[in-house]
């Protein structure tokens, strides 16, 4: 299945910006405007939903991200993150991730995700 794994594949993950996606709630500032820690996430959620998709059904964890967060957005949004890979060494996956709201970029970096067989994973915790 590695071997389907190809350099340009994409994927893109969106999310409307709620109070529950703020630096208030998450604890990660004060204001009302889209965390870091949620534009991660909504990152490497398209990462991840890459290697989950048909026909590549891969199973696989995090292991870097690195991002920055470029322009605030408030709740009522709409952010689209994208995951493009890169390229593969081996079991990792090493992708470029980027986050767009209504009126341009908000972030970029770059994300890395290691392929897995979940039960053997699962039992070295």
């Amino acid at each position: 299945m590695l071997e389907n794994i190809k350099e340009g594949m994409e994927y893109t993950a969106d999310l409307t910006v709620g109070e529950k996606d703020t630096a208030e709630h998450y604890k990660s500032g004060g204001l009302k405007v889209f965390a870091t820690p949620g534009m991660i996430a909504l990152m490497e959620s398209a990462a991840y939903m890459l290697l989950r998709q048909a026909p590549l059904g891969l199973e696989s964890v995090g292991t870097e991200m690195n991002v920055h967060h470029t322009r605030a957005c408030g709740p009522g949004a709409r952010v689209r993150a994208r995951a493009v890979v890169e390229r593969t060494d081996g079991k990792k996956v090493y992708f470029k991730v980027t986050a767009k709201d209504e009126k341009g970029e908000i972030g970029y970096g770059e994300h890395v995700r290691y392929i897995i067989d979940p039960e053997k994973f699962m039992s070295r915790l």
